[in-house]
């Protein structure tokens, strides 16, 4: 059973930063490509960021190139997003996305909270 747990979110100030963590179990880590979506209020769940089996390909939405960064941790099965320079802009339900392989099926998390705020 495929699972995918995001933990991170929170609240912070403009200019703060956050990582967030998506923790997968019940498939080959190394034989799936990660992602970050996220979603505001009123609008469509959009990527943010993404990074193949390798952990080396990464590709970013231009709205967060140069302020955040992906990666993963093949050991731990887990996914992370490091999130700079936050801006209100980014506030959103964040999203971790698992595409498989192996059967071509997409997952998703259940989504954590990132509110940038004074």
């Amino acid at each position: 059973q495929v699972q995918l747990v995001e933990s991170g979110g929170g609240l912070v100030q403009p200019g703060g930063s956050l990582r967030l963590s998506c923790e997968a179990s019940g498939f080959t880590f190394r034989m799936s490509t990660m992602s970050w979506y996220h979603q505001a209020p009123g609008k469509e769940r959009e990527l943010v960021a993404r990074i193949q089996g390798n952990g080396v390909t990464t590709n970013y939405a231009d709205s967060v190139k140069g302020r955040v960064s992906i990666s993963r941790d093949t050991a731990k099965n887990t996914v992370y997003l490091q999130m700079n320079s936050l801006k209100p802009e980014d506030t959103a339900v964040y999203y971790c996305d698992a595409f498989l392989w192996t059967t071509r099926n997409t997952y998703w998390g259940q989504g954590t909270q990132v509110t940038v705020s004074s």
